[in-house]
């Protein structure tokens, strides 16, 4: 048998560390920052054209590369960054891995010119699919202008699944948003010909100001400690400014932008009783510990770093929050509508008090009634003719008491049946002693059925049932757009602007009509007639942040007219459907499901999720008989 086994060329290895180091355009601009900021830069520029499709430049005045690092850079595992495996845990850079630079050459055009600052003359270099097409001297200032074209151009497959231009836009701005966060004395130029942004250096919290411009200033509260483990500096939110939506959440280890859940929950957990359950708190936190005490490498993007002492770390957090919160009296306010009952705190050897309850000593709940010492009253006194001289008159009786005597003393026409034996539809028709729906989590409705038990998640059925009501609507153009007496004022980031850019249509077609006022400032002028008493501001907002979803691929399919009026459709009705977390009377749970199994296709929400699930008999049997 012949070997199989081959070594695959270089071109092709690239391609394939490109498909996990580059994924889109922001992932390119990210890179060659994060290379530039490793040069020492202080000035960075970034160009960009049909938001990275067509070109990507990047210009900063870092140390620059000589002739035979500008040619040796474009190679795999080539880097200045580490010398031994030792050096991985003891990272100062944001590069370590040689495997950028030679990624977006396998799959792009990039065109290169650097100068050190003791060469006369610098390199120019044109790469084009791991190809060197050029390499000769150049004039050029110090440092390094490097230029990415035709991105993907080679790998149409990764190109097709691009979206549109506006959505990869605001991925690169929030990209940008993370950069310059981080390295907040570096300025920052950004252009994309719609968009220009520029940051001078300045303190962190100048930063956050001058990046989001959201009145953050009196939100904040400062967060400062410093221990033999961790330096922990920055800002989170006073709890009456946490967000639904779009919470500006950034920890930052040492430089580096990171994602941790761990950390997540321990800032959160600060806010528990402080904030509403559906709302987040914002922070933007630097960490500062020893390098050999976390790993960096465990993900293509490096944005994922395990701590060595995470626990302690928690403490410290956490601590250094709550101390924030109270120093700066941010502590939950008194609920006067709230109907619970406030419990006195105890003092210093106090014991609770028990409840009174008035049972005899020689009780025995295992006991008859009888053998405890209660006679049961079983005469049962039926006044008729009061009751006939009550109807008359028009006075009524207690219901309560009616039923609880009509339950006391069964009917002596028919013999007494056994509850185990009553049918559950015949108990809720007759005595409503069980409804037929329950709530469970207040997230599922659960319900009996020929095939067993059924369990439906409210939000996804309300979706579904949503979304061919709006469906309808909108195809025959039928939604009435009311004008509003009042416009609401509505304040978008940049990312929102970018997503409006790319559904202002589909709004107009929902019946929403969004008036420009100034800077980032908007009126909604009108709304859909069905939504004249809800939150109309609340919902423009939700359909602006589901822009980037992944489930919505904006522009990309094949019939577009059909894709638009879908996309309206899920859009409103996603933003629309009863919540997780609502408490429905046993009456809206029942309409809720008469209405889901009308639909056309009542097992599937319109992005392919399920509704409901069915537990069979034989289900119960296999969970009661392990």
């Amino acid at each position: 048998m012949s070997d199989i086994i081959r070594l695959l060329p270089d071109s092709v290895a690239n391609q394939i560390a490109a498909g996990e180091v580059i994924q889109r355009p922001a992932s390119a601009i990210k890179e060659l920052v994060e290379n530039a900021i490793d040069a020492g830069a202080t000035e960075i520029s970034i160009v960009v054209k049909d938001a990275g499709k067509t070109s990507i430049q990047v210009i900063d005045n870092g140390t620059g590369m000589s002739e035979t690092d500008a040619r040796m850079a474009f190679e795999r595992h080539a880097t200045s960054k580490i010398r031994r495996a030792e050096d991985l845990f003891s990272l100062h850079t944001m590069g370590f891995r040689g495997e950028a630079l030679p990624s977006i050459c396998a799959i792009s055009e990039v065109d290169i010119k650097t100068k050190t600052k003791d060469s006369k003359l610098g390199t120019h270099l044109v790469i084009c699919g791991s190809n060197v097409e050029l390499q000769e001297p150049c004039v050029c200032d110090t440092g390094t202008v490097i230029t990415i074209k035709k991105l993907f151009f080679n790998v149409p497959a990764r190109r097709k699944f691009l979206k549109s231009d506006n959505v990869e836009l605001s991925n690169i701005i929030k990209e940008f948003e993370r950069m310059a966060l981080v390295n907040n004395n570096v300025r920052f130029h950004f252009d994309s010909g719609s968009k220009i942004i520029d940051l001078r250096p300045g303190s962190f919290k100048q930063r956050i100001i001058d990046l989001w411009k959201t009145g953050l200033d009196s939100q904040l509260l400062p967060i400062s400690v410093e221990t033999s483990m961790v330096k922990i500096e920055g800002f989170v939110s006073r709890p009456e400014y946490a967000r639904r939506r779009n919470a500006l959440q950034f920890l930052i280890t040492n430089g580096r932008c990171m994602r941790n859940m761990y950390f997540h929950k321990a800032i959160t957990g600060c806010y528990e009783s402080l904030i509403a359950n559906d709302t987040q708190p914002c922070y933007f936190l630097k960490f500062e510990v020893d390098p050999n005490t976390i790993d960096i490498n465990r993900s293509p993007t490096k944005d994922e770093i395990e701590f060595e002492y995470k626990q302690q770390i928690w403490s410290i957090l956490a601590s250094s929050i709550k101390a924030s919160l109270g120093k700066f009296s941010a502590v939950p306010s008194i609920d006067f509508s709230s109907d619970a009952i406030p419990v006195r705190p105890l003092k210093n050897g106090e014991l609770p008090i028990q409840p009174r309850l008035d049972i005899p000593p020689t009780y025995n709940p295992f006991k008859s009634i009888s053998e405890n010492g209660y006679k049961k009253n079983t005469t049962i006194t039926r006044n008729w003719e009061e009751l006939y001289n009550n109807f008359n008159s028009g006075t009524t009786t207690d219901n309560k008491e009616i039923q609880m005597s009509a339950s006391a003393h069964p009917s002596e026409d028919n013999d007494e049946k056994n509850i185990n034996q009553i049918d559950l539809f015949e108990i809720e028709k007759n005595n409503n002693i069980a409804p037929l729906c329950i709530q469970f989590a207040l997230k599922y409705i659960v319900m009996p059925s020929r095939e067993g038990l059924l369990l439906i998640d409210q939000h996804r059925a309300h979706i579904r049932i949503l979304y061919e009501e709006y469906m309808s609507l909108i195809s025959k153009s039928e939604v009435v757009s009311q004008r509003v007496m009042f416009p609401e004022r509505i304040t978008l980031d940049e990312i929102q602007k970018s997503a409006l850019l790319e559904v202002e249509e589909d709004l107009h077609r929902m019946g929403f009509l969004l008036e420009y006022d100034s800077d980032n400032s908007w009126f909604i002028a009108s709304v859909p007639s069905m939504f004249r008493n809800s939150d109309t501001k609340d919902i423009v907002l939700k359909i602006l942040d589901s822009v980037n979803e992944n489930s919505l691929n904006y522009g990309k399919d094949e019939n577009v007219e059909s894709s638009l009026t879908s996309r309206s459709a899920l859009l409103l009705a996603r933003s629309t459907a009863v919540r997780g977390g609502t408490k429905l009377s046993v009456a809206e749970m029942e309409n809720l499901t008469c209405r889901l199994f009308e639909t056309e296709s009542s097992s599937l929400t319109p992005d392919g999720n399920p509704i409901y699930s069915v537990i069979t008999e034989d289900n119960l049997s296999n969970l009661l008989n392990k």
